[in-house]
């Protein structure tokens, strides 16, 4: 009999519930909060996981009552919203999405992984795959952004950087793959409403990165809060027993949301927590996190015949395996240690290179950036806010240990006089000291002004219907338009978001910098000195006005397209219907020309591949980044396919004058699409291959291939 058997033979319900239940230790936001009620839970094997632990020493303390001190002696599995970083900080998902770059997503996740591990952690709740097309979803912030292929890549990528190649390693975290599923398609972009999509949509957009995560290997997923098409996800046997377990074959843990079963009580479809519990245990929820619907509701469900004790034991299995896979039954105190100077120097040079490149220069008139020298004003509430710069689900990280802008420019530049005026405050409607700082913008040469949202701002239940300046930065930003005329006028904006700001576009430049983290004035002085080219692409599409969305690039056709000489098409009296940005939307300190597109073979057959490659030349003045974006569109089939899908990218550095040579493959399988009965298809004929720097169609060249 194995291991995970011999348990589930001799444990009493209250054990295997236990087991299946996952409380906070309080270590969240505020600090540790540890409480007896905890501790004695442990003890009796009533709690067998834990969230919002962290630290060596305490992880240590609180396993040692669990492998010391029960019956049975199971360690604990604790877990933390390791995001983005977890004592040291990287970019928000969506800034970090803009690099495009699936080694440097994997290398930031190994870190975070090895940093948080090294601080007792055993599982991250990421990697949050939520596709999201509504910039007023403050969850947007923590996603991929607006495409499902990005969206699979950075699956792959943080999976794997996350849980390496040995899950029971000392410096490995599982992982979670969140939310499942289409939590990013929220009602008026407002976190918990009701979902309704279509079945296409879900197979199209919202499945695909979590398909991704399964293929890779992640060991844990956790189901939406919300509904879809009313049925809420933690009650969703079709989507979680019968495809993810079934059709995709996933047999790790499923992890509830926060209080989400009992909450299926609130959807309406259960009455009250007995059956809240049944619902949830018979769709393939393994693990209660924080409603005690297992412990308190699962008894009663056993007698009234709702849940079986088979169903129990099924889910509890799944999760000794985890802790098994995990190492923690060999040794449950493996991870949790100090680390090297050199290690957390290294780290932060890679939190630097990453935050660096993760910006995006949406404009740059007149060669505003790089900046020439003179006297410089910083102005903005988000000029010296170093605690800002973390962004939502910060995990441990501290805002001592983060660079504001103003430091990192004064750091760059040492000896040279920095003005700095705030302003205003982020939210406030204070407008006493825009006067000082029009005064400062005025006396200088160079003005750089911080706006944007505070860090509070974006992430869970920070929805915003109106995603402009916040307070009176609108106000601020008048007054220094007005007052350094003639001047170079740089706009830093960070958000968890694209935020629509028509006011800062007036500035001679304008970078999206998202919430950076703790390197961000170190990173944002290097793009703004010179020493990096700018190189981030926006991975979602940057809207013009609320009204437009949602706007995502990959619309299918319409048979009335937007004309506005033509009353019946599909445009708006008031708005241009393109985006401000497209997708894809990035310049650099380079200028670079595409040419020489060449796509073969000419035709290929459903096991075959097509090989893209294109002429890039460097024409600016100063070595620069450039990624590289490979479209499709299928231009006639049984079902209306989007005018663009994004299949693949790459990158390439040249110098100024040099040219090389892009190579991107396309196998001809990733054409197929789900058809009129939403299984895979594959449909012969002609399909227009695309490759441009953005989804702008107006800078694409394409060619024309065929599927045999």
């Amino acid at each position: 009999m194995s291991r995970i058997d011999s348990l589930i033979a001799a444990m009493s319900l209250a054990e295997k519930l236990g087991q299946m239940t996952m409380t906070t230790a309080g270590y969240a936001v505020t600090g540790p909060v540890t409480t007896t009620d905890l501790e004695a839970g442990i003890v009796k094997g009533a709690i067998g996981n834990v969230l919002n632990l962290y630290g060596a020493e305490m992880v240590r303390a609180a396993q040692r009552l669990a492998v010391e001190q029960t019956r049975l002696k199971i360690p604990l599995l604790v877990g933390m919203d390791v995001i983005h970083g977890h004592r040291t900080i990287f970019p928000i998902p969506l800034g970090e999405a803009a690099l495009f770059d699936p080694a440097a997503w994997e290398a930031s996740a190994r870190e975070a992984a090895k940093e948080a591990a090294a601080d007792g952690v055993h599982l991250t709740f990421a990697p949050m795959l939520d596709v999201a097309r509504d910039p007023r979803w403050g969850r947007i912030a923590e996603g991929p952004g607006e495409d499902p292929m990005l969206g699979q890549a950075i699956a792959r990528a943080k999976v794997k950087g996350f849980q390496a190649s040995n899950l029971g390693g000392a410096d490995t975290l599982a992982a979670c793959a969140k939310h499942y599923c289409a939590y990013g398609a929220v009602t008026g972009g407002r976190d918990y409403a009701e979902t309704d999509v279509s079945q296409r949509s879900l197979r199209e957009i919202y499945l695909p990165p979590f398909e991704a995560a399964v293929a890779a290997g992640v060991a844990t997923i956790m189901p939406a809060f919300t509904d879809l098409d009313g049925v809420p996800m933690s009650a969703n046997s079709a989507l979680l027993k019968d495809y993810l377990r079934g059709k995709l074959g996933f047999d790790g843990v499923l992890i509830s949301d926060y209080n989400a079963i009992a909450e299926l009580i609130r959807h309406g479809v259960a009455a009250d927590l007995a059956e809240a519990a049944a619902l949830a245990l018979k769709a393939g929820i393994d693990m209660d996190m924080m409603a005690n619907a297992y412990r308190d509701g699962l008894p009663e469900a056993l007698d009234r015949g709702l849940v079986s004790m088979a169903d129990i034991d099924a889910s509890v299995a799944r999760v000794l395996k985890l802790k098994e896979q995990l190492g923690l039954f060999d040794d449950p105190y493996r991870r949790g240690g100090p680390e090297s100077a050199d290690v957390l120097t290294a780290r932060r040079a890679l939190a630097r290179d990453v935050a660096g490149r993760s910006m995006v220069l949406l404009k740059n008139d007149g060669v505003a950036l790089p900046m020439a020298g003179g006297r410089v004003a910083v102005i903005g509430p988000l000029a010296d806010a170093a605690g800002e710069m973390r962004g939502c689900w910060s995990a441990a990280g501290r805002a001592e240990d983060c660079v504001s802008v103003l430091a990192g420019l004064r750091a760059a530049l040492p000896g040279q006089e920095i003005g700095y005026a705030a302003g205003v405050a982020i939210e406030s409607d204070d407008e006493s000291g825009i006067a000082a700082a029009g005064a400062l913008a005025d006396s200088a040469d160079t003005v750089i002004l911080c706006l944007g949202e505070s860090a509070a701002m974006s992430g869970e239940a920070s929805c915003r219907a109106h995603p402009g300046l916040p307070g009176k930065q609108n106000a601020l930003v008048e007054a220094v338009l007005a007052g350094a005329k003639g001047k170079k006028i740089i706009a830093i904006l960070f958000s968890g978001r694209p935020l629509i700001v028509p006011e800062v576009m007036a500035a001679g430049a304008v970078l999206a910098a998202w919430a950076p983290g703790s390197e961000a004035g170190n990173a944002l002085a290097d793009i703004l000195l010179g020493k990096l080219s700018p190189s981030g692409k926006t991975p979602v599409s940057w809207p013009r006005a609320v009204g437009q969305i949602p706007i995502f690039y990959n619309q299918r056709p319409s048979g009335r397209p937007a004309n506005p000489k033509d009353h019946y098409t599909s445009y708006y009296l008031d708005e241009d219907v393109t985006p401000q940005f497209p997708f894809g939307h990035g310049l650099s300190y380079g200028d670079f020309v595409y040419a020489d597109l060449g796509v073969s073979p000419a035709q290929a057959g459903q096991s075959d591949s097509f090989t893209a490659k294109i002429t890039l030349i460097n024409h600016g003045l100063r070595e620069a980044r450039e990624t590289v974006f490979l479209f499709a569109h299928d231009k006639v089939a049984k079902v209306s396919r989007p005018k663009l899908e994004l299949k693949n990218f790459g990158q390439i550095s040249l110098k100024p004058g040099e040219s090389g040579v892009v190579t991107l493959t396309l196998a001809a399988k990733d054409l197929m699409f789900p058809g009129l009965d939403l299984e895979p298809l594959y449909e012969p004929g002609e399909v227009e291959i695309l490759v441009g720097p953005s989804a702008d169609p107006g800078r694409m060249l394409s060619a024309t291939v065929r599927l045999v």
